[in-house]
């Protein structure tokens, strides 16, 4: 169930989500990449995004969160597991590696992956283990640049970035980038 939306996403002027698609950006070989850029004023805004995002996402996504500690990579994946409709709190995986989140509404399955301890690329992602496969699951992987771009072609890149130093600042800068043809339409289906 989605939570009504409070306010829509503006860019750093507040101007509605707006984007611009960037040929011959992408790594996928396809040659696309589509970017949104917005901000985001507060947490809540940020599971607000997620739960907007998951409308979006289907089995097989990859999704690829980057940004500083406490940028709000997990507040954001907590709002994907509300709007996918999956079972069990969605909280930082740092010590488990990966959780599995299994859908209550026949949906995908959300794999939550935290590779900031993973060093070794995609061979250590494999020796994961994850019950589930790509193909039939949404899976975002927090700290994956340069470590899962492997996994899928087609991408979803989120960059959070937040004012550092010694701030209480909650305004964030968040950069979605789809890399490759899954993701053409993604301005206008976040609108």
């Amino acid at each position: 169930m989605e939570a009504p939306h409070s306010s829509p996403a503006v860019d750093s002027t507040g101007t509605p989500v707006t984007g611009t698609g960037t040929p011959g950006t992408g790594t996928s070989g396809t040659g696309t990449a589509v970017t949104v850029t917005l901000t985001v004023e507060s947490p809540e805004q940020m599971q607000d995004l997620g739960r907007r995002l998951a409308r979006v996402l289907a089995p097989g996504d990859l999704v690829m969160l980057t940004g500083e500690l406490g940028a709000g990579k997990t507040t954001l994946t907590r709002g994907l597991g509300e709007g996918l409709g999956v079972r069990g709190a969605v909280t930082s995986p740092t010590f488990v590696i990966a959780r599995v989140h299994p859908s209550l509404v026949q949906g995908p399955a959300l794999v939550h992956v935290d590779a900031y301890r993973l060093g070794g690329g995609l061979d250590e992602m494999e020796d994961l283990d994850l019950d589930v496969s790509l193909p039939e699951s949404v899976v975002v992987v927090e700290w994956g640049d340069g470590k899962v771009e492997e996994l899928s072609e087609d991408r979803l890149r989120v960059l959070i970035d937040r004012a550092t130093g010694d701030t209480d600042d909650e305004r964030r800068e968040v950069t979605l980038m789809g890399i490759g043809p899954r993701w053409a339409g993604l301005r206008d289906e976040l609108a």
